[in-house]
């Protein structure tokens, strides 16, 4: 599973935690997340994440 970094705050996104707090459950890969999801740290949109 790939990892995606926030390049505005550095924050990783990492499919095998998800983003509970966001409501996104362990395993949801970085595409499968809903168009509006943002950032937990920064609130930066998913076109500013990179691979890492």
């Amino acid at each position: 599973m790939d990892k995606w970094r926030c390049i505005v705050c550095g924050y990783i996104y990492d499919p095998e935690t998800g983003d509970p707090d966001g409501g996104i459950p362990p395993g949801t890969q970085f595409g499968q997340l809903p168009d509006e999801w943002v950032c937990p740290v920064c609130g930066a949109t998913k076109d500013m994440f990179e691979k890492v």
